[in-house]
């Protein structure tokens, strides 16, 4: 059953300005040196790897395009869109992780996918140190919406859209996909509230989905003032979290028949986010009966190169060929 964020909003008076007073410990080999590294790694692998069969499509890269300002803040995205294509492609999302405390939008580690029928765009969101959630998922919405208002100026097709993430974007694409609908979730950010912020299909790379679950089984990670999900909810402030709000900061408790099918990538030796956040999620959709894999990757931690090339590329691939819609046709937002 879908969780209602309203009860922790009205408990949680003036969250979305309570991050602006907070502040950020020193920077810490945490999620985002992590993440950073991971997302890294990956872009080397891939630029030193062999040629893709389709390396000679051309893409053209518009960078730093703004889709929204909040209090001063613009909000920006990438957009990679292959040309001299039969049609407009379909576009799939990434978003960048970094403990919701840092991280980058320059180099997503998916960025074959425009080698293979798809165009891409990278977004940005705010940090915690601005503002805590659901400010992020607002942000991610309001890029959604933004990428489909703004679909014929840029050449890609957004009545399908996929979206994939990494850790703490991870979490954000997931919650893209199961938050269709809640009005406390959807946001303003950036305006186009004549589009839908839908999508139509997940790839989760070892996003953590149940708060109220990490801190019963990894409560030195989720409640130190280290961790980006600490900030991320408010406990700088307030020196602890609200249980209602980390309840409804899981993606886990939102889960419904019409969420759209989900991949999840999850290193089976990750200490900083446990595989058992993955099951959960996967739990949650089998249990509301929607499509749902959790793809364990031997031998990894938290990212590294082998979540985004070779054979776990090709998975994400095929399930994003599968749930597209067909050339001919158009799916519903």
């Amino acid at each position: 059953m879908r969780y209602s964020l309203w009860a922790a909003i009205t408990l949680w008076s003036g969250f979305s300005v309570l991050a602006q007073a907070q502040t950020q410990p020193p920077p810490t080999a945490s999620e985002e040196a992590v993440e950073s590294a991971s997302e890294a790694l990956s872009v080397l692998d891939q630029a030193t790897s062999a040629k893709s069969v389709a390396s000679e499509i051309e893409v053209k890269v518009q960078r730093d395009i703004k889709f929204a300002e909040v209090n001063g803040q613009s909000l920006l995205l990438d957009v990679y869109v292959p040309q001299n294509v039969a049609s407009p492609p379909p576009l799939i999302v990434w978003i960048h992780g970094g403990g919701w405390r840092g991280g980058s939008k320059a180099k997503p580690p998916i960025r074959r996918v425009t080698e293979c029928g798809y165009a891409l765009a990278s977004i940005s969101y705010r940090f915690s140190d601005q503002a805590i959630f659901p400010a992020q998922l607002h942000d991610c919405k309001g890029a959604i919406r933004w990428l489909r208002a703004h679909q014929k100026n840029y050449g890609y097709n957004a009545e399908w859209i996929g979206v994939a993430g990494s850790s703490a974007g991870g979490y954000l694409a997931v919650f893209l996909g199961v938050a269709a609908g809640d009005v406390a979730l959807e946001g303003e950010v950036g305006g186009n509230l004549q589009e839908s912020s839908r999508v139509q299909a997940v790839v989760d790379y070892f996003g953590p989905t149940d708060f109220v679950l990490r801190g019963a089984t990894q409560p030195e990670v989720a409640y130190s003032e280290k961790a980006g999900s600490f900030a991320l909810l408010g406990g700088l402030k307030r020196g602890k979290i609200d249980p209602q709000l980390e309840r409804a900061a899981s993606a886990a408790y939102y889960v419904e028949p019409t969420a759209p099918p989900i991949l999840v990538f999850h290193g089976e030796n990750d200490k900083l986010v446990l595989p058992s956040q993955s099951e959960r999620i996967v739990e949650a959709y089998q249990a509301a009966g929607v499509p749902a894999e959790l793809v364990r990757v031997a031998g990894a931690g938290h990212g590294g190169a082998k979540f985004f090339w070779g054979e776990n590329f090709e998975k994400t691939l095929n399930f994003l060929d599968q749930q597209r819609p067909k050339r001919d046709t158009q799916t519903d937002k």
